[in-house]
């Protein structure tokens, strides 16, 4: 975090300005920080103890935290975006400084000495050169914490850092490696197991439901039925599993109905997307475009990607009590508490959402929708239920991240510089989360009998931007326009996929400026850093070519290729340059990467090159190989024989450099990886074998239609 403190409070402080809602005492020799951000695996659970225990001179063993708690932890929305550090982790610190001044001016008036005299360290406030220590518990009588939030006066912030910027070990990891760390390790007493019958998709349903042929299966103590929502439900999972499978089998849910686009269309994102009605804006005009003597034009494209995480979604619910308790992987547990109040016409006040962790995913996959399936039926049949999907269930009744197509047009002059540029991009939307915009955004809802209305499809607006995130180009451009042609209606289900249409538009962008480079005679570093006037984009530019030695790359067509991709996420957070090196023969082999970031100030500098590596290795997978599929029976990409992922003996070599900026604010880095990785290995593919594959995934098949395309 940096030092100063905004002039104004983070937007979650503002919604919740008690101290009491952030920094409690207790339990026991401990104290407690709530917070909204959730652990998904990027590891912010360690950093925001990090910054807690600098702000209030703890160790980490002394830090008790809360998170994502309806009951216990403030509604900091959903933990997303790359923006939990940067606005999460200021919440926390702005929270824990005004509590350590509040108790270190009680320290002070006990003693009757000047604050600024008072040290504290693992929560021992003391006065050097004397024999007066006390600590946060003794004090606590003393201190309010049910006061509005404040910046404490200067000089009674702490400004020492011994945690903060240290690679400190993540605190979540040893529970997940040896006790029960996730969701679906949990039990309740007297707990039912719950598996879920749907079609391969959302939109078709058996013409009628053999239910009494269902509760005659081994294994199914009741079935739930609504509409289109059947539940089986038993004590013993094992035998409801097998269950299941029978249950399938007894199932003709018949041809997918009103299914917009021909299914031998599902690869080739490109025509499907450019055939739809769409609606037409312009996103961004800028600039005047200058004389050009050339212009060039390219189109790209990828497809529909699945979460595809290794464990399938998992909820737990109680309806004992008088209130429901849900159990929840969520990425938003008050957005979900609000949309199951709503779906399951209960008082907001009945329902308790808890996040604990699960499968990481980086987005809305299942995980809401799972939430619903347990909730429901937990209330229908007064059972505390764990509902686990199953692993067709996760590829395919899950959201997808949506679809891209973009076209690009720009010119040159003589001297090779940009003389205009012109984007045009169709997508879905990227964002039908529990709690965006109006309607339920719960699949099993719109199961019911009656069924609940499906939301009417719109996007996030920029500057975040969905399908036009980061569609405005980085660059110095005298001229730059952006039209977005938004797809209400998709083929299959979609929403938030890590980084939205980040991943797609800097692809395209990065892909093209290598194309315009070589149209220019001018290397591709060169030609970037042409047009680059922001120094520290120009900073990872130059420091992942000296990584990489990028003048020692070698010429093109040799099967071995080098290739560059440059982005800040959002135009907003990290500055990430990426080089990736690859071989091809009948498939793309990245051999290495290397990757310079700018995240601001790293709080824990391990955790960012964490999240830095995940977030290339996801987007690499989805690069190389990801594509979801269909035909007319629903989806067909529902295991891994048919959505292939990246595998261990695929990782490259990698190696990061984070550049230090220990004054500057800390940014999102967790999507920062996605658009330059896939950009890189593309222009590393074009570079070894001279040609280009623009439409993704590049695997084997692609590269032999462009080769056989010239």
């Amino acid at each position: 975090m940096n030092a100063a403190h905004p002039d104004a409070p983070p937007p979650a402080v503002q919604m919740h300005p008690l101290l009491h809602h952030w920094v409690r005492v207790g339990p026991g020799r401990q104290l407690t920080i709530c917070t909204g951000k959730v652990e998904l695996g990027q590891g912010i659970s360690t950093a925001l103890v990090q910054i807690a225990c600098d702000a209030l001179g703890l160790a980490p063993s002394q830090v008790h935290l809360v998170a994502g708690h309806t009951d216990l932890a403030p509604d900091e929305g959903y933990t997303a975006g790359s923006l939990s550090v940067q606005y999460g982790g200021a919440a926390v610190r702005w929270a824990c400084d005004h509590a350590h001044a509040l108790f270190r001016a009680a320290a002070a008036k006990r003693w009757s000495v000047d604050a600024t005299r008072i040290d504290v360290e693992e929560g021992r406030f003391s006065v050097p050169g004397t024999t007066m220590h006390v600590d946060y518990w003794e004090l606590a009588p003393q201190v309010d914490l049910r006061v509005s939030i404040d910046v404490p006066p200067s000089g009674t912030r702490r400004t020492d850092a011994p945690y903060v910027g240290r690679s400190v070990q993540r605190l979540d990891l040893l529970p997940k490696l040896t006790g029960p760390g996730f969701l679906h390790d949990l039990a309740l007493p007297g707990m039912h197991h719950v598996r879920m019958v749907r079609a391969r998709g959302s939109r078709s349903v058996p013409a009628t439901w053999p239910i009494a042929a269902l509760e005659a299966l081994e294994g199914v103590d009741q079935v739930v039925h609504s509409g289109g929502f059947v539940a089986l439900v038993g004590s013993h999972e094992g035998r409801l599993v097998r269950a299941w499978a029978k249950a399938r089998r007894l199932l003709d849910f018949g041809d997918l109905p009103e299914a917009p686009v021909d299914a031998a269309q599902a690869h080739e994102a490109l025509p499907l997307l450019q055939s739809l009605p769409a609606v037409s804006k312009r996103v961004y005009d800028d600039g005047t475009a200058l004389e050009s003597t050339r212009v060039h034009s390219a189109s790209y494209s990828r497809p529909y990607l699945a979460h595809a995480s290794i464990g399938p979604s998992c909820a737990l619910a109680d309806p004992r009590g008088g209130r429901l308790r849900v159990w929840s992987h969520t990425q938003g547990v008050y957005p979900l508490r609000a949309q199951l109040a709503a779906a399951l016409g209960r008082p907001l006040d009945t329902v308790e959402v808890i996040h604990a962790p699960g499968a990481g995913c980086y987005g809305h996959n299942g995980a809401d929708d799972a939430a619903f399936d347990a909730a429901f039926v937990a209330l229908q049949t007064g059972l505390p239920v764990r509902v686990q999907w199953m692993r067709e269930d996760e590829m395919s009744a899950s959201p997808f991240g949506s679809a891209s197509a973009i076209a690009l047009t720009a010119g040159l002059n003589d001297a090779g510089e940009i003389t205009g540029w012109s984007m045009a991009l169709w997508s879905h939307t990227h964002m039908a989360r529990p709690g965006w915009g109006e309607g339920i955004h719960l699949r099993g809802a719109w199961d019911l009998d009656p069924p609940m209305p499906r939301p009417v499809s719109r996007d996030l607006p920029l500057p975040m931007g969905g399908g036009d995130r980061n569609a405005i180009a980085l660059y110095n451009l005298p001229q730059q326009t952006v039209d977005y042609h938004f797809i209400a209606d998709s083929p299959v289900r979609v929403s938030a996929l890590r980084s939205l249409g980040s991943y797609a538009n800097l692809y395209a962008i990065e892909c093209f400026m290598d194309e315009l480079a070589e149209r220019a005679d001018c290397d591709p570093v060169e030609f970037r850093l042409r047009h680059l006037v922001d120094s520290r984009a120009r900073a990872v530019l130059h420091a992942v070519a000296k990584m990489s030695q990028w003048a020692q790359r070698g010429e093109s067509g040799s099967g071995t290729g080098m290739g560059i991709g440059l982005g800040r996420y959002k135009n907003q957070a990290a500055y990430c340059a990426i080089v990736a090196k690859v071989d091809v023969e009948e498939k793309v082999r990245v051999a290495k990467v290397w990757i310079a970031v700018d995240a601001g100030a790293a709080v824990n500098p391990d955790g960012l090159i964490n999240q830095i590596e995940g977030g290339m290795l996801q987007s690499l997978s989805w690069t190389l190989k990801e594509s979801v599929t269909w035909d007319d029976s629903g989806i067909s990409s529902c295991d891994w024989a048919h959505y292939p992922i990246l595998s261990f003996d695929e990782i490259p070599e990698i190696d990061v450099q984070v550049i230090p900026q220990p004054d500057a604010p800390s940014l999102g880095v967790g999507e920062a990886a996605a658009g330059p990785t896939a950009a890189a290995v593309a222009n590393a593919v074009a570079h070894a074998l001279s040609l280009r594959a623009r439409h993704l995934p590049l695997t084997g098949d692609r590269l032999a239609q462009a080769i056989a395309s010239g």
